[in-house]
């Protein structure tokens, strides 16, 4: 398949929202009416529990996973070609056509991307940053940013070419975004650790 195939195809897998349709089918609900609206695995975990709330994680995840994937490892792409690839999952599902342009977070389909790209390693940095910045914040805008940074210091200091960090940075650009609205509050503090140091 040439490039704008493959890009078409990850963009299509990207816009599938398999969040809410776990929501319709598994749960008689619409995810959308719970949480802040968004048609993503946190809502399911909302309106279902963290046992679905996985099952759409998984199902967010392949979609970015396996197109990309399959286009880098198995058909060796690489160069702008691949970025455009790699970066179309992540449209795909923040600007979902099958949902009026109005997509999820592209949070679990950026791990995807980049299991797709890196194997194991962006997907663990991303996972046990995120983990320590949840434990530490509760705002979910900036709960995204530590783990980013830290794949771009890794894609820096492992020379990425070029392409790769330009997938990088859209992705970013995607999230602060789609966060716009969390972002224009500063980072807080969990409760209990603004207890331990006696802040307001």
């Amino acid at each position: 398949m040439n490039i704008l195939t493959w890009t078409l195809l990850a963009f299509l897998c990207g816009s599938l929202p398999f969040s809410l349709w776990v929501g319709k089918l598994a749960l008689r609900t619409d995810i959308r009416q719970y949480g802040d609206g968004n048609p993503g695995m946190t809502n399911v975990v909302r309106a279902g529990g963290r046992a679905w709330g996985l099952v759409a994680m998984l199902l967010d995840g392949f979609k970015g996973a396996i197109p990309v994937g399959l286009a880098y490892w198995l058909s060796g792409l690489g160069g702008p070609g691949m970025a455009l690839i790699a970066i179309a999952p992540i449209l795909g599902h923040a600007f979902s056509p099958l949902l009026k342009f109005r997509g999820g977070k592209a949070v679990a389909v950026t791990f995807g991307v980049w299991t797709g790209l890196t194997l194991f390693q962006g997907p663990i940095l991303l996972g046990i940053t995120l983990g320590l910045t949840v434990a530490v914040s509760p705002s979910p805008g900036w709960q995204l940013f530590p783990g980013m940074t830290v794949v771009l210091l890794t894609l820096l200091l492992g020379a990425a070419p070029g392409w790769m960090l330009a997938v990088w940075g859209v992705n970013l650009l995607v999230f602060l975004w789609k966060h716009r609205r969390e972002l224009r509050r500063p980072p807080r503090l969990q409760p209990g650790l603004r207890r331990l140091f006696r802040l307001p």
